[in-house]
């Protein structure tokens, strides 16, 4: 199933990718995770209803939508792109009505700056596809280790870039915990994959 047919299941429209022509050079392009890839990890790596997502650099909501519909978690989408922020909300009243079971409650999108989004008390899963540079990144895993401090947390990494695996590695005390590579595309391109940072909780 591609994309687009995944996208027509969930009654979505996350397709495409946007270059940004005022783009900032702090913040990439927009880009959703292929539906083949989160197939590949969420084979390996399960969420429970108790688990909240954090998506930082949301787009137009395919992860969110996924995960609820897959996992009846909850998933918060962080987008500063005030026309993408937008898109997602349209998505979200799209996907609500395709299906009567779907809880609206399991997804919200703040439209800000991922460095200035508060973390909330049970948020323990963190998303990030490229959203932004290593320097961004790495006020957001500040935020996130203040926050989590004597919990459990996750750092999932997909199409992971060095600069963010040596500061995960080097300067914080998640560890890697899962490496997956996505079949058919790792093959050709080692960064196909997704790795798992994990933060134990403490006493």
């Amino acid at each position: 199933m591609d994309d687009k047919e995944y996208d027509r299941l969930l009654g979505v429209q996350t397709a495409g990718m946007r270059e940004w022509l005022t783009q900032s050079s702090h913040y990439n392009r927009y880009e959703a995770t292929p539906y083949l890839a989160l197939e590949a990890l969420f084979q390996e790596y399960d969420l429970s209803r108790e688990d909240e997502v954090v998506d930082f650099g949301s787009g137009k909501g395919r992860l969110a939508f996924y995960i609820a519909n897959r996992f009846r978690a909850a998933v918060v989408g962080i987008e500063m792109n005030g026309q993408l922020y937008q898109e997602a909300l349209e998505n979200k009243a799209k996907f609500e009505a395709k299906g009567s079971r779907r809880d609206p409650a399991l997804i919200q999108f703040e439209c800000c700056r991922a460095e200035e989004y508060a973390i909330q008390p049970m948020q323990n899963r963190f998303y990030f596809f490229n959203p932004f540079s290593a320097p961004v990144f790495m006020t957001v895993v500040g935020r996130i280790l203040q926050a989590t401090e004597n919990r459990e947390a996750d750092i999932i990494l997909y199409y992971p870039t060095d600069a963010y695996i040596e500061f995960l590695e080097m300067r914080t005390p998640f560890r890697l915990a899962k490496e997956v590579p996505v079949p058919g595309l790792f093959e050709k391109d080692e960064n196909e994959r997704f790795l798992v940072y994990r933060k134990e909780k403490t006493e």
